[in-house]
């Protein structure tokens, strides 16, 4: 998938606690937001693992982005025995989570 075409959902979900960001992306009818969503759960489920953080409601995510990755480079063939290159864009999905600073006080 393009990174350009994931890029606005990310934006979407910056900011907001990671429940609200899940509910987000659930909804959207974009490619993008099933691997956005897929992320932010590994990233909920190795804040709670690695960190020892009881509480995922506390989450928010601090960044979301979808990085431009390796192009896969193909080519069509047309006519006369000729080809049209084609790249096949890839992308990195990149979630951070913090903790609420609300509910750290």
């Amino acid at each position: 998938m393009s990174a350009f075409k994931g890029r606005p959902l990310c934006r979407a979900c910056q900011g907001l606690k990671a429940s609200a960001a899940l509910d987000l992306v659930g909804f959207s009818p974009k490619k993008a937001a099933g691997i956005i969503r897929k992320t932010i759960l590994s990233a909920i489920a190795n804040a709670e693992h690695n960190f020892q953080i009881r509480d995922a409601a506390s989450l928010v995510v601090k960044q979301c982005v979808l990085d431009e990755g390796a192009r896969m480079r193909r080519y069509w063939p047309t006519a006369r025995g000729s080809a049209h290159p084609i790249a096949r864009r890839l992308c990195h999905c990149k979630v951070v989570l913090s903790e609420d600073a609300k509910e750290k006080k």
